[in-house]
C-alpha cells in the first residue's frame, strides 16, 4: 500500500471479515452514538489510507451528500409526534424527522466511506483468493470491473495528454469543436477497452483457464498474528451481535425519540464497537511506534 498500511498486510480473510462486520454494523445500527463512531472511524482510517485526499473527498462528495439526504427525509417524511411548523404544502415538519434525515445521512456517509477503504484494501487479487474456488467465474468478473474502472480513469488521462499535445482536446475551439474533440476521445477510450478484453481473453486462455485441474498460485498465509486478530473480530462481533439482540443499541425515531445512551451494558457495547471499527488504525499506530523503538535500539 502507499502509505503502508500494517491493516492491508493481514490475511485477506481478515480484511474481508472486518469490512463485512463495520458494513453491517453501519448500515442496520442507527444508534446515534453508532452512527458517530461508525463515520468517524472510516473517516480516520481513509486519512491513514489516502491521506489528505481522503479530506478533500470528504469536503467535496460525502458533505454536501449528507446535506442533501438531511434536508430532504423532512421533506417528504411527516411522522413523529413533534411537530415545528408547517410546510406550504400544509404536511408538518416534525422533529424527529429532521432527527432521522441527519441519523439517515450519517448512516450514508460512513457507508460510502467504508466502501473506499474496502476499494483500497480488498484488492482483486485478494478477492479472487477467497472466492475463486467457490464462485470463480463471478469472483473473476467483479475483480475484472473492479481493476477496469483505475485503468480507465488511467488510460483517460493519457489519452487526453496525447489529444492536447495536438491541440485536440475538450478545452480549445467552439463549442461544436470540444464537443467533437470529446467524441474522439470516447472513440479511443472504447477502442482501447475493447482490444484490452480481446487481449486479457488470449491470455487467459493461454494460460489455461477454465481447464480442470488448474491450480492457482498464493501469496497469502494465516500466520499466529491473523489467528490473534481473527479471535478479537469474532469476539467484537460476536458481543456486539448479543448486545444487539437484546436491545442495547435499540433507538426509536418515530414516533417520539427514545433508547438507552446511559448504563453499564450500552456504553461497553458502544466501547466494543469503537476498538472495532478503529482497529486498523490502532494496528497502523502501533506498527509505528514499533518501527520507532527499533529504529532508536538501532
Amino acid at each position: 500500500m502507499r502509505n503502508r498500511d500494517a491493516f492491508s498486510s493481514y490475511h485477506p480473510i481478515i480484511n474481508f471479515l472486518y469490512f463485512v462486520l463495520v458494513l453491517v454494523f453501519t448500515m442496520f445500527f442507527m444508534h446515534p452514538v453508532s452512527l458517530a463512531i461508525s463515520l468517524l472511524s472510516a473517516l480516520a482510517y481513509s486519512v491513514c489510507l489516502n491521506g489528505t485526499k481522503a479530506v478533500r473527498f470528504s469536503l467535496t462528495a460525502i458533505l454536501p451528500m449528507m446535506l442533501i439526504a438531511a434536508v430532504v427525509n423532512p421533506i417528504f417524511n411527516h411522522e413523529g409526534a413533534t411537530i415545528l411548523t408547517y410546510l406550504p404544502s400544509g404536511n408538518p415538519l416534525t422533529l424527529e424527522s429532521m432527527i432521522y434525515g441527519v441519523a439517515s445521512a450519517f448512516m450514508l456517509a460512513g457507508v460510502i466511506t467504508w466502501f473506499s477503504c474496502y476499494s483500497a484494501v480488498m484488492t482483486s487479487d485478494k478477492f479472487v483468493y477467497l472466492f475463486g474456488r467457490v464462485i470463480p467465474a463471478l469472483s473473476l468478473v467483479l475483480s475484472m470491473t473492479l481493476r477496469f474502472v483505475p485503468k480507465f480513469k488511467a488510460q483517460l488521462q493519457v489519452v487526453s495528454e496525447a489529444q492536447s499535445c495536438v491541440g485536440r482536446d475538450t478545452a480549445n475551439g467552439s463549442l461544436l469543436q470540444r464537443t467533437k474533440n470529446g467524441i474522439t476521445i470516447l472513440s479511443i477510450l472504447v477502442t482501447w477497452s475493447l482490444e484490452n478484453a480481446i487481449e486479457t481473453a488470449d491470455s487467459m486462455k493461454s494460460r489455461g483457464y477454465g481447464l480442470p485441474g488448474r491450480t492457482a498460485f498464493s501469496i497469502y498465509r494465516f500466520d499466529g498474528r491473523d489467528k490473534l486478530a481473527l479471535l478479537w473480530l469474532l469476539f467484537c462481533g460476536g458481543y456486539i451481535i448479543l448486545g444487539w439482540a437484546l436491545d442495547g443499541l435499540r433507538w426509536w425515531y418515530y414516533p417520539i425519540i427514545s433508547g438507552e445512551l446511559t448504563g453499564a451494558f450500552p456504553v461497553s457495547l458502544q466501547l466494543v464497537y469503537l476498538a472495532l471499527c478503529l482497529t486498523p488504525v490502532i494496528m497502523n499506530r502501533m506498527e509505528v511506534q514499533k518501527w520507532k523503538r527499533l529504529t532508536c535500539e538501532a
